[in-house]
């Protein structure tokens, strides 16, 4: 079991890895070694997940996330394959993290004395900058 927060937990057999060549640095070892990670944790199916999480999960993971669902994390800036394996589990889990965290509600404020003065003033220095730029009437 993989601790997510308190309560969420991912089992290992929910995700996925699969191994691939990766690109950059490594000289003739890239060519030969397959580095890179390509991690796959199926969003919609986890039944570790709960709805709200799934839901912003979802929205958090973006062009990651496939039709189906899954979402992808390819791992390839360590030149070993260990590191890249701890590397995606790493962001895998700082994802999760991230939308287990509810967002904060916004509060409606109103604004200040201050700022409704600024605004007004802006407007009314904007306001005799365009009447200043016309020329003048006819018959005057």
């Amino acid at each position: 079991m993989i601790r997510i927060t308190s309560r969420i937990a991912l089992d290992e057999a929910e995700i996925e890895e699969s191994f691939v060549r990766a690109g950059g640095p490594g000289g003739q070892n890239v060519n030969k070694v397959s580095t890179a990670v390509q991690l796959r944790f199926d969003v919609r199916g986890s039944p570790s997940l709960p709805d709200a999480v799934r839901a912003r999960l979802e929205r958090l993971a973006g062009k990651r996330l496939t039709r189906d669902g899954v979402l992808v994390i390819v791992a390839q800036r360590h030149r070993t394959q260990q590191r890249n394996r701890e590397d995606a589990l790493a962001r895998l889990v700082d994802l999760i993290r991230a939308a287990a965290t509810p967002p904060v509600p916004r509060r409606p404020t109103r604004p200040t004395a201050a700022s409704r003065r600024r605004r007004l003033e802006s407007k009314e220095r904007r306001s005799k900058t365009k009447t200043l730029r016309r020329g003048p009437r006819e018959g005057e």
